[in-house]
């Protein structure tokens, strides 16, 4: 084992000692573990551009320090992220430099890959983009084979799309989705598939309806679909509400549809407390659902209370959690009702602190 493999090795045993040690207390079986690769893992990348001296270079700033010259640290590669990106970075920043229209006040410059090496770069400036602007993009991305985006404050061109097509293989079969600029995304390509495949596992084989809080863009909801009957999803973002109905369309999958509620409105319609247009324009009706399971993707605040009430009224719960902390609490919660049947650690953010995990309980008795 090189140094690398050792210091990966070391850090993932510490992540499992602690998120091991948070859990104790619960009944719990014994934790699956999910590994990265040690470098070039990460598909998406951003950084600052630093002018000096007529010169540009990509920077990053030391964690707790205010941006300056100080803290500056000047970027040339980047091995946390893919290949392809550290491929690019280097040529891209030199056509950067050579030309005055694109170089001049750019402040940021961002990167969207895929593992097919399709590549999306968002060009952020302190400045009005015009014509002359557009036309030596147009040249950049061509000679580079990407696409790109140009920002500024109040104003965005998209040369020729703001998204990338990720296909990612779960149970034999090839899915495609839709990832758009400024959406979020699972950024560790190889974790994200280890993912699916344990929330498809997990799920199985159900005659009955899948509930999925927090849908996203589709990431789990199009492998899930194939183990049952009908899938609700919810979700409240019209960017990913956007690029899960083109996953659905664009993969053939005809048992879904998307209900664009949060979980709390999901929660209040679903119990019959509140109505929406929307669930109505869109011919949805809850009573029609048969839910078995209920998958849930929240952000890093958790399930809020009545959500987790919600939660405590089906079979099967699958919970994927990006905060160990709250998911924690929520579990204090849903221990009462449930028992914890599967516990997993993604390490989808390596040498940082961040743990994603995934939790499957089942209704006691």
């Amino acid at each position: 084992m090189d140094r690398d493999e050792q210091a990966y090795a070391a850090q993932l045993a510490a992540k499992t000692e602690h998120f091991t040690r948070l859990f104790a207390g619960l009944d719990t079986p014994p934790l699956e573990v999910f590994a990265s690769p040690e470098s070039h893992f990460r598909m998406r990348a951003e950084f600052r551009i630093w002018h000096e001296g007529g010169r540009i270079d990509y920077a990053m700033f030391e964690p707790g320090r205010k941006a300056g010259t100080a803290s500056l640290i000047k970027i040339r590669t980047f091995q946390t992220a893919s290949r392809a990106i550290n491929e690019l970075m280097p040529t891209l920043l030199a056509a950067l430099s050579a030309d005055d229209v694109l170089k001049n006040r750019l402040y940021q410059c961002e990167f969207l890959g895929t593992q097919s090496g399709e590549m999306l770069v968002s060009l952020i400036y302190h400045k009005k983009m015009d014509d002359a602007w557009t036309e030596a993009a147009r040249r950049l991305a061509q000679a580079f084979g990407i696409h790109i985006i140009g920002r500024s404050k109040g104003q965005k061109i998209v040369l020729s799309q703001d998204f990338v097509t990720e296909e990612m293989s779960v149970g034999g079969r090839l899915y495609r989705y839709r990832q758009t600029e400024g959406g979020f995304t699972q950024p560790n390509a190889a974790v994200c598939g280890k993912m699916l495949a344990w929330a498809a596992d997990c799920a199985g084989s159900d005659p009955r309806d899948l509930l999925e809080l927090y849908c996203g863009n589709g990431n789990f909801t199009l492998p899930l679909a194939a183990g049952f009957r009908r899938v609700l999803a919810t979700e409240i973002s019209k960017t990913s509400v956007a690029a899960a109905q083109w996953g659905i369309e664009a993969n053939g999958i005809g048992n879904i549809r998307i209900a664009r509620l949060s979980a709390e409105e999901f929660t209040e319609a679903y119990q019959g407390r509140r109505t929406f247009r929307r669930l109505a324009e869109q011919g949805i009706d809850l009573a029609a659902y048969d839910f078995s399971t209920v998958f849930v993707d929240p952000p890093r605040a958790g399930v809020d209370g009545d959500t987790l009430r919600l939660l405590a009224g089906f079979d099967r719960i699958l919970y994927i959690s990006c905060n160990p902390d709250t998911l924690r609490a929520n579990l204090d919660v849903l221990a009462q009702s449930h028992r914890i049947r599967r516990m997993a650690l993604f390490d989808q953010f390596p040498f940082t602190h961040h743990i994603e995990s995934g939790v499957l309980l089942e209704k006691r008795g």
